[in-house]
């Protein structure tokens, strides 16, 4: 019979015979190529066989069922399966005893170059009995359930597993292992030949209830479990002869480039799936198994800086479970004796009292080095952010400077903020602000609030603020970081001096109706509420001067006729001048001296006469001797005045002449200093004012918690004043049991019976 010529349908023998040359052919004949003709007749060979009528059955057909409902075509398929079968078998074996002459690379190469013609040849074959699929293996599988019956493409390579690869995967899993391990010593390798191998591997893993998928049982159990295997017995040889002949950063090296080499392998040749149990594996040798040593170069690495290094010892170390606990533990340290070794040096540096300025740039200057180490080197983690967070709060707080009191620190940065604030050549710049504040973790905030609250009052009275808008911007910012209650007086202050400049506007229509008076002052008025501002009543009287005290009158009735019932408190001690100098010899056109209010009240005696003793000014201007003599010896230490009698400022005997012939490089002469004296007197009741209030606090917070709990053990109730207080302040244990005492003794609360160490809420 020619190829050209269909066999007959009802003759299973010569039906077979076409087929199965045709099959030689796609097998073993490849080179002939299969001609869409060819195709044709073998395809129509198989249809004509199966769908011939019912009553043209032959016996050989008995595996189908005989039920007379189901068409013929349904029936009929056994035969040619069976065959097909036998057929696959005996290629596989012919394969078989031939790749028993190869071995190693050689046997992937006869491995791989078989695959890829028999999986070719079984789509084809596939293709050519696809009505025994439709219906025949269908019906078997379906209704008959036979878990030896599946599709032909799948049958295809059921036979090659069962046949072929069940006596060869020993010998191919052992060549691909050693082409892997020639990989990692450097060698070049033909990476198409694994890959080769990998998917025949995939593709054999035949899911039971899905022939169309695979489960991946094959890979895993013959090829990734053995590869696994291997790769942690090179590593681990690979690795501690390493780390034992070098150092712990060229280690590390080896590491990151091994790990790189084999997730590039996954991609090159392997099943992804494969990815996950790899890199495991490989970080449990390569860095868990040496984690120990690799963190113990941690702080050489510190110390010397290198950033590079850094990270690529968090990046190892980081795939391990708690790998990053010790160098977080380490770099909190570091960063703690840092910082207290830069407060150190500047504390030998300050002969004096420390500079607020060389103290917060120097912290400033610690948390930004180690904060972009943070975002560099560690990628910004949490983890060393929070060590980082914690280091800082313990050098600020607890460093040389704050050993006399834990405030200083606070104080110091108010100070810094001022100095920031105030008018000069260089306008505060935002991101400076907020450095300071998100840099500088003070853990007193009461004390950072009372200073700069009072620092913040004498920039606004004295004009002296480079911005409002500065101003503002740093009390947001104190309101994000701290919260509404703790900005909210701050936040009233900027109001009163918006008002005040509202009323000084309306006041200078006033002072037009009154220009007959005969006074040449320009007269401003603060009006301030007392309940916002941390301002004190003066300590002395003052006798105002005839030249202001008609403004003065005005502005009361002004403000009595627009506020009726409100009282004016008036600040002199805060209150400041401008007078302008005709009497000089020298100069004609003077100068400005700028006065507080009390110098001004001493020099305006002096338009009536040239020379008075100390006893007379004191008289005249009715200040006490603690303000005169500040106010006084400054105007003798610029010459302004003279001494004559008296050995110093202050002397009963003393007499003061105005100096005809005073002199200065300046046209504008600043009289109005404060002395160091007078600033340490004022930061000394300013820590004072902190120690009463949080007296008052610590009270005010156990009455509020035993009014909510009614009874509660002593220990706990110091616990929970620490834990509502933290946030302004940390309350020392003695103090809180001063203040139970005192509460005690006003019986807002009392020892339960029986119970020293419990407390009772008295309603």
């Amino acid at each position: 019979m020619s190829l050209g010529q269909l066999p007959s349908a009802t003759d299973f023998n010569a039906t077979w015979n076409y087929l199965e040359d045709g099959l030689d052919q796609i097998l073993n004949r490849f080179d002939e190529g299969l001609t869409s003709v060819r195709y044709t007749l073998l395809y129509s060979a198989v249809h004509n066989y199966c769908a011939r009528s019912h009553n043209a059955m032959t016996p050989a057909a008995s595996f189908a069922s005989s039920s007379p409902h189901r068409a013929s075509a349904n029936l009929i398929g056994a035969e040619l399966y069976t065959s097909l079968t036998r057929y696959l078998e005996t290629h596989l074996q012919n394969i078989r005893q031939e790749s028993e002459k190869h071995m190693d690379e050689d046997l992937l190469q006869y491995y791989t170059k078989q695959w890829n013609r028999y999986t070719t040849a079984a789509r084809l074959i596939n293709n050519i009995f696809m009505y025994i699929n439709r219906y025949w293996v269908k019906r078997e599988i379906d209704e008959d359930k036979k878990h030896d019956v599946y599709d032909i493409f799948t049958l295809t390579l059921v036979t090659w597993k069962r046949i072929l690869f069940k006596y060869v995967h020993h010998n191919v899993i052992s060549a691909v292992l050693k082409l892997i391990e020639r990989q990692r010593n450097g060698e070049s390798i033909e990476t198409s030949l694994i890959k080769s191998v990998v998917e025949s591997f995939v593709a054999l893993g035949l899911d039971s209830k899905d022939t169309t998928k695979s489960n991946f049982s094959v890979y895993r159990e013959y090829f990734e479990t053995p590869f696994i295997d291997a790769t942690e017995v090179y590593y681990k040889t690979e690795s501690e002869k390493f780390i034992s002949e070098n150092s712990v950063p060229d280690y590390m090296k080896k590491a990151e480039s091994r790990l790189a080499e084999e997730e590039n392998r996954v991609e090159m040749y392997l099943h992804a799936s494969t990815h996950k149990v790899l890199v495991s594996k490989c970080e449990v040798v390569l860095v868990k198994n040496h984690a120990e040593v690799i963190s113990d170069g941690f702080q050489q690495l510190l110390n010397l800086d290198k950033q590079e290094d850094l990270h690529r010892m968090y990046t190892l170390l980081a795939r391990i479970p708690d790998g990053l606990d010790p160098l977080r533990v380490n770099f909190e340290s570091h960063v703690r004796k840092a910082g207290l070794g830069a407060v150190e040096r500047i504390g030998q540096q300050e002969k004096e009292a420390m500079d607020p300025k060389t103290y917060v740039e120097a912290l400033l200057e610690v948390h930004k080095q180690y904060n972009d180490l943070v975002q560099t080197a560690f990628n910004g983690e949490a983890g060393f952010v929070a060590s980082l967070d914690k280091a800082c709060g313990e050098f600020v707080n607890r460093n040389k400077v704050c050993r006399a009191s834990t405030s200083k620190s606070p104080e110091l940065l108010a100070r810094f903020c001022d100095s920031l604030l105030k008018k000069s050549a260089k306008n505060p710049e935002e991101n400076e602000l907020e450095d300071v504040l998100n840099s500088v973790y003070v853990e007193d905030k009461d004390v950072f609030q009372k200073f700069y609250s009072k620092m913040l009052a004498k920039r606004l009275v004295n004009g002296t603020s480079a911005s409002d808008d500065a101003e503002g911007s740093m009390i947001s910012k104190l309101k994000e970081a701290c919260g509404f209650e703790y900005t909210s007086k701050l936040q009233r202050m900027l109001t009163d001096m918006s008002l005040s400049k509202e009323l000084n506007d309306q006041f200078k229509d006033v002072q037009q109706h009154h220009e007959s008076t005969g006074s040449n002052a320009d007269f401003n008025v603060l009006v301030l509420g007392a309940g916002s501002w941390p301002l004190n009543p003066p300590t002395t009287n003052f006798n105002i001067p005839d030249d202001i005290v008609k403004m003065y009158d005005i502005f009361q009735k002004f403000y009595q006729n627009k506020h009726s019932g409100r009282k004016l408190n008036w600040l002199f001690q805060l209150s400041k001048a401008e007078l302008k100098t005709n009497y000089l010899k020298a100069s004609k056109a003077g100068y400005t001296l700028q006065v507080s209010a009390y110098q001004m009240g001493i020099l305006l005696q002096y338009n009536n006469a040239t020379n008075y003793t100390y006893q007379e000014l004191q008289t005249n201007t009715g200040l006490s001797p603690d303000a005169m003599n500040p106010a006084l010896g400054i105007l003798v230490k610029a010459r302004v005045l003279t001494l004559a009698g008296g050995e110093k400022v202050g002397d009963e005997n003393s007499r003061y002449e105005l100096n005809v012939d005073f002199k200065s490089k300046k046209i504008r002469v600043n009289l109005n200093i404060n002395l160091k004296t007078e600033q340490k007197v004022e930061s000394d009741e300013t820590h004072k004012t902190i120690e009463e209030d949080r007296k008052y606090l610590m009270q005010a917070a156990i009455v509020r918690i035993m009014k909510t709990r009614k009874v509660m053990k002593h220990i706990t109730l110091i616990e929970e004043v620490i834990t509502q207080l933290q946030s302004r302040f940390k309350p020392k244990v003695q103090d809180i049991k001063k203040c139970i005492d005192i509460l005690l003794e006003k019986e807002f609360i009392e020892r339960a019976e029986g119970q020293n160490d419990m407390y009772s809420y008295v309603a």
